[in-house]
């Protein structure tokens, strides 16, 4: 077989806020443990796409899996990239990006939150899928409320290949994001400009990616100023031959 198919599909989310003390955006960050694919990293929720993932199309709102691939450049199931980050999202910082009743999903109780806290384990330890939480639940995934960002795909010289969508959403005024301990270090909100210093002094680990993405965000101080920038595309740098070689993607233009 080629190498071609060992390159493992995956989604991720820069999830971000107005800075209370700054004018500036701030967005979550995880640190990844020392073991994994990407050990020791300061990346975003994220993590790689699941079968499971295509069957609750029919539980998105906003846009369908026709203009989800066609804003991919894919021929068809492009809506996965956003269930899938979804998922990952509430997985590794708790946060759900949902509607009830046509509604923003916001907790009703102390109680319902501890209970989806449960699930956000039980999903994580695979003792459910996301299907079915959704779908007992009897809930709507955002996607509309999720913008693309940009086309990654892991240069051949890594020891581990990913195809990479990586997606931006503003934070819910009524949740708190918190990394999972079972599969996270720690989790924090951060400007882009203070997370790309800790990087230059070698207090944090990055790959080019991710800070590529810090980067066409760290000019922006609301969050409707980035939403809408993403959404005209005007977020994104030339593309280089550097930043190609690195696994930017035409495609993200």
């Amino acid at each position: 077989m080629g190498i071609l198919s060992k390159i493992r599909e995956a989604a991720t989310i820069l999830l971000v806020r107005p800075s209370e003390a700054r004018n500036a955006l701030e967005v979550f960050m995880v640190k990844r443990p020392g073991r994994g694919d990407f050990p020791d990293l300061h990346v975003y929720p994220g993590g790689k796409v699941d079968n499971s993932d295509s069957e609750i199309f029919d539980c998105c709102v906003g846009f369908d899996d026709v203009v989800a691939s066609e804003r991919l450049h894919v021929q068809s199931k492009g809506l996965r990239f956003w269930v899938t980050v979804i998922r990952e999202c509430f997985e590794e910082s708790g946060v759900l990006l949902a509607r009830r009743n046509g509604q923003p999903f916001v907790y009703q109780s102390q109680k319902e939150k501890d209970r989806y806290s449960e699930i956000q384990g039980q999903l994580m330890a695979g003792e459910m899928n996301f299907p079915e939480f959704i779908r007992s639940k009897k809930l709507q995934l955002a996607v509309s409320d999720v913008y693309y960002l940009s086309h990654w795909i892991t240069p051949s010289s890594a020891p581990a290949r990913f195809d990479t969508r990586f997606f931006l959403a503003a934070m819910p005024d009524d949740q708190v994001a918190d990394r999972h301990e079972r599969e996270l270090v720690s989790g924090q909100w951060v400007t882009a400009t203070d997370a790309l210093e800790h990087h230059e002094n070698k207090r944090w680990q990055m790959i080019y990616p991710t800070i590529t993405n810090l980067k066409s965000i760290a000019s922006y101080s609301t969050v409707a100023e980035v939403l809408t920038a993403v959404e005209k595309r005007q977020h994104l740098p030339s593309i280089n031959t550097e930043l190609h070689q690195q696994g930017m993607q035409y495609d993200s233009v």
